[in-house]
Formats: C-alpha cells, sequence, structure tokens
C-alpha cells in the first residue's frame, strides 16, 4: 500500500513511477523504471529519524549481511523514504557520500543494518520532502 500511496503522491507531482511485477525483474533491475528505492519507515515520527538501510539478511539465522539499501547494486539512484503522510526524496549517490562522512548512528535489527538520520538532517540533505494530505 506504502508504494501506492508514493507512486500517487510522485504521479500528481508530474513523476512516472512504473514497478516491475516480476520477482526476476526486480531483483536483475531494481524495483522499477525510475530507479526509485521506495522504503517505508514506520517508528520515525517516534524516534526523530529515519532508518536507512545499508545491509539485510534473508533470515535471522543467515550470519552473513549482503548490501541492500542505499547500496544495492541495481538502477537506483533515488531513495525514497516515509510513511503515508511525509516521504523524503534522496540522491541515493548523495547518501552514500552522507554515511561516509555523517555520524550517524548504525543500529543492527534482525535481518537488516542502518543508520539514523535525524529528521532536521533528512529536510537539509533531501532533494524533496512532500507532505501527503490526509485526503488524498
Amino acid at each position: 500500500v506504502f508504494q501506492d500511496v508514493v507512486t500517487r503522491a510522485l504521479y500528481q507531482r508530474g513523476i512516472v513511477v512504473v514497478g516491475y511485477a516480476s520477482r526476476k525483474f526486480q531483483i536483475k533491475e531494481g524495483e522499477n523504471l525510475l530507479g526509485a528505492e521506495i522504503k517505508r519507515d514506520g517508528g520515525f515520527r517516534k524516534t526523530g529519524n529515519l532508518y536507512i538501510e545499508v545491509a539485510e539478511k534473508s533470515h535471522p539465522n543467515n550470519p552473513t549481511f549482503i548490501t541492500s539499501g542505499i547500496f544495492r547494486q541495481d538502477n537506483s539512484w533515488l531513495f525514497v523514504i516515509g510513511d503515508e503522510q511525509t516521504i523524503w526524496m534522496f540522491s541515493t549517490k548523495y547518501l552514500r557520500l552522507l554515511h561516509d562522512k555523517r555520524e550517524w548512528r548504525e543500529v543492527e535489527k534482525t535481518t537488516s543494518i542502518g543508520r539514523l538520520m535525524p529528521l532536521g538532517d533528512a529536510d537539509r540533505y533531501c532533494i524533496r520532502r512532500i507532505d501527503i494530505e490526509a485526503a488524498a
């Protein structure tokens, strides 16, 4: 549902997201033809941070993490994150630079590793912030 909310919000602003339907293309090419990695972060309103994923693993018992999120090797040049009310759009390349230069706290979850970006930094470094109308 979140990807549909993002797709509609971007379309209303002249940006068309055409998603790949098959798992094969999603793995090989990326989530969509636009090259946007779309992530829902349901906790940022409580924590005051966006969770920027950098690695993941398929199962908690798997000992090995692989690069993902902003470091995923696919067609992603745009990273879109938020919830159904607010989304931020970032250049993936810029987030990689920020990852190396900013001292954001690293967090390891059961199946992912990410950095916590304060919302003030999100507003400062994003390409665009979109506040989605509740009636949309």
